[in-house]
């Protein structure tokens, strides 16, 4: 195929990048790439715009590839505009295609259907990279520069506007280059200095982020030598995989760790933003001495100090501290694993009657399953420290922090890995936002677990507004029969009212080989010991 549309030009692109899945909306201003998508991939007909960019997000996170989403312009565009925000949080690979009102009549402002004011100025705020296909001639080229810009590390997602008179026309094929822009390779004297810094270390703690999921190997490697505790950010969990005995995890503000941080000599951060809801909004006590290892070079000393900072690719540095001589003092390793245990047991009391949930969970599901959080307190508790994590791949969640994406993206993390059952934890709150998703789980099929936990509303801000204000507002909702709305979209349905029978209602959806949904009424469980209030600052009144 050497001429076609612009459609036939898209999957020819998505082919050659690996891509078979695509997530969308359909419309006037996107008829061609639907049609063609359809027709030689595999099209996912999303019910909402954002939900298409969230798919496309889980798809990309669970494969390691390249995840695609289509829109409409204007207001298909600006649908997605929120879920476009995520990607670029996460750093997430993701293809963004959406149509355009016909190019001659572009900045016009006549009030053509669907036109809306600087989309590409929208797109440019909220994408890693943005562009506008201006002609046939130059399409291709466009649309191959925007894949080497998403899979280009630091990755995230590139859009591309596309006016609908020049997909429908005829377009000649080239051959051209998807392959991402290399990393430069570390200074030489940024590595020998890193190397001096950790051949003095005598208590070294590690603090992984999403940076360092590329590294695997070298990081356990360099661990297990170091005897040296292993801290993560969410993004950085499986990294080493969380039943490793040096792994403390996504636990460096817990009060448990407070001791072994302050005794630390020497913190390895690789590839971590240090956000604000890990380090108690920057206010968390890490070791001065601070070797740093990102792929941004802006990132180095951004948040914390950097004693010495190194730029480039975390395997590849790693690899060059390999070497090193350890001179941890006798006794660190074993600390490291008692903070390890410490932790565990203080959260596992704090959560009462999930801390069996937890359990059932992770030995319910194989250390491949997808295991998607959307924001709720359940994943805020315990979801994102608690349930050890064995592989990055498996690590989905919101990192921006909005509420409401977890299904579709889930959705997504699901069709990449038919293998093995996903699993996706969602609050009634957060599941409303995106109630329409359900019916795109229906269609499509795959093999998922829906955890629905029900509080009637939205339980995170209501447990900030009673510790913190004493009154709610806007946090109790009319919550809809989960039971009844699963049964007419014929998803099976397991209620789960008591702790113990969680295990028994996750071997039937795990057995289904499909759709289920689990619904957790939360209101019948025996109340946590100690509240779950995410650690945002609010003022005293």
């Amino acid at each position: 195929m050497n001429h076609g549309h612009g459609g036939e030009l898209l999957v020819r692109l998505l082919s050659e990048a690996g891509v078979d899945t695509a997530f969308g909306v359909v419309s006037v201003h996107n008829l061609p790439l639907v049609e063609a998508v359809s027709q030689h991939l595999h099209f996912v007909p999303v019910r909402h715009e954002a939900a298409a960019v969230n798919a496309a997000d889980g798809y990309a996170r669970a494969s390691g590839g390249l995840g695609v989403a289509i829109t409409s312009t204007g207001t298909g565009a600006g649908n997605a505009a929120g879920s476009l925000v995520e990607a670029l949080t996460a750093g997430s690979r993701v293809l963004h295609v959406t149509g355009q009102i016909d190019s001659e009549f572009l900045g016009s402002g006549r009030g053509v259907i669907h036109e809306t004011r600087d989309q590409l100025g929208m797109l440019t705020a909220i994408s890693k990279h943005a562009a506008t296909i201006t002609s046939v001639e130059t399409a291709e080229d466009t649309l191959r520069a925007a894949i080497r810009h998403a899979l280009s590390v630091p990755s995230g997602p590139a859009s591309v506007e596309w006016p609908i008179d020049l997909q429908y026309s005829r377009h000649a094929f080239r051959p051209g280059s998807l392959e991402p822009t290399p990393v430069p390779p570390p200074a030489a004297d940024a590595i020998a200095e890193a190397a001096e810094l950790l051949a003095g270390a005598r208590r070294p703690v590690f603090w992984l982020g999403g940076g360092a999921t590329g590294a695997r190997d070298e990081v356990r490697a360099l661990a297990e030598r170091f005897g040296a505790a292993v801290f993560t950010s969410n993004s950085g969990r499986g990294t080493v995989a969380e039943d490793h005995e040096l792994v403390v995890g996504n636990f460096a503000a817990h009060e448990s760790a407070a001791q072994l941080l302050s005794d630390a000599d020497l913190l390895v951060s690789i590839g971590t933003h240090f956000r604000s809801n890990e380090t108690k909004h920057y206010h968390l006590a890490l070791p001065e001495r601070h070797l740093q290892i990102d792929v941004d070079a802006e990132a180095l000393g951004r948040v914390y100090p950097a004693t010495v900072g190194v730029c480039g690719d975390a395997a590849t540095v790693l690899t060059g501290l390999s070497t090193v001589e350890p001179a941890t003092d006798q006794g660190w390793r074993e600390r490291v694993v008692e903070t390890r245990k410490a932790v565990r047991d203080k959260l596992n009391e704090a959560i009462g009657p999930y801390a069996e949930i937890c359990a059932a969970l992770r030995e319910g599901l194989p250390a491949e399953s997808v295991i998607a959080r959307d924001v709720t307190v359940p994943s805020s508790q315990w979801g994102n420290r608690l349930l050890d994590i064995h592989d990055p791949r498996t690590n989905v969640f919101p990192v921006g922090g909005g509420i409401g994406q977890g299904l579709a993206t889930g959705i997504g993390a699901a069709l990449a890995t038919p293998d093995a059952p996903t699993l996706v934890m969602v609050g009634d709150g957060g599941l409303a936002v995106h109630l329409g998703e359900l019916c795109t789980l229906a269609q499509e099929r795959p093999w998922l677990a829906l955890v629905v936990f029900n509080d009637g509303g939205y339980g995170v801000l209501r447990n900030m507004q009673d510790h913190h204000r004493g009154q709610r507002a806007g946090v109790d909702l009319y919550t809809p029969d989960f039971a009844r709305l699963a049964q007419s979209l014929d998803l099976p349905h397991a209620l789960v009212s008591k702790p113990g029978q969680f295990a028994d209602a996750l071997a039937k959806a795990v057995a289904q080989q499909g759709p289920f949904v689990i619904e957790v009424d939360v209101t019948a469980l025996p109340a946590t010991p100690r509240p779950f209030v995410p650690p945002v600052p609010v003022p005293e009144s």
